[in-house]
């Protein structure tokens, strides 16, 4: 059994969410562990809607 972790610098989720690049990435490589750097988010500007991951 392997684990795929993916480590991103996305700098600026709702760009790459508004690009539609963030949910297409992540249903393909469907990592065990997705880290997100530099997401540059206030508490409340978008909802992820990540099926069977916990945001930490």
């Amino acid at each position: 059994m392997s684990t795929k972790i993916i480590s991103w610098n996305v700098n600026g989720l709702r760009a790459c969410v508004a690009k539609n690049t963030f949910y297409p990435f992540v249903e393909e490589e469907k990592p065990d562990i997705l880290c997100l750097q530099e997401t540059k988010l206030q508490e409340g500007q978008i909802d992820l809607l990540l099926n069977d991951y916990h945001a930490y």
